[in-house]
């Protein structure tokens, strides 16, 4: 980590940033917001990586004890097989966007991170994206919420700009494929699978 530690410090402190968002937003709206330990329905959710975040993710597994690390490389042949599935689906929508978005947003994929307790195996270093799924986000300029959550239609609340995260997170992956000497910055744009992020060896999670 030594050579990333400042990039993923910064990476870090946008985590932060989303903690204590989801904290703040619990504390005022406790009665809206529904997640509980167990409550693992965004766990199920589909969703790509930025490079810095499968960067860091990929620090993070390698961490783990080896117990840890194989239960979890044991479930990504089942996630690889499900996302396959949905990319054929997407693929078969042709340029209908609203379809693509359909199945973007309906499609059940369980994260291969979620053990059989219904805990994330990686939960202190989990995707800003999942910290805040609980609570109203802006994405495309829309506002989105959990399902399970109890926020009113027709009523304002906060809510936690995902969209401008995402660019921070755009720009940071740019300086990391920078350092390693990758020429098209445009990459960073690139979604990386939760999958791949785990299965790629660390020596190799720059390349």
């Amino acid at each position: 980590m030594d050579k990333l530690k400042d990039i993923f410090e910064k990476y870090e402190q946008l985590a932060a940033q989303a903690e204590q968002s989801f904290n703040e937003m619990q504390q005022s709206y406790g009665d809206c917001v529904k997640c509980a330990v167990q409550c693992s329905d965004c766990c199920n959710a589909v969703f790509g990586l930025f490079p810095i975040e499968s960067a860091y993710l990929n620090y993070r597994f390698h961490e783990l004890d080896e117990p840890a690390q194989k239960e979890i490389t044991a479930r990504l042949a089942d996630f690889e097989k499900s996302l396959t599935a949905m990319q054929e689906k997407i693929r078969d929508c042709g340029d209908d966007t609203e379809k693509i978005n359909e199945i973007m947003a309906t499609q059940r994929i369980k994260c291969p991170l979620l053990n059989d307790h219904h805990k994330c195996s990686i939960y202190a270093h989990r995707p800003v994206t999942c910290r805040v799924y609980g609570i109203p986000t802006i994405i495309n300029g829309k506002i989105h919420a959990c399902w399970k959550a109890g926020f009113e239609k027709g009523k304002s609340y906060p809510a936690f700009d995902l969209d401008k995260i995402y660019k921070e997170l755009f720009e940071l992956s740019k300086e990391l494929l920078e350092r390693a000497g990758e020429s098209d910055l445009d990459k960073a744009g690139l979604l990386v699978s939760m999958a791949r992020s785990i299965a790629t060896p660390r020596k190799e999670i720059l390349k």
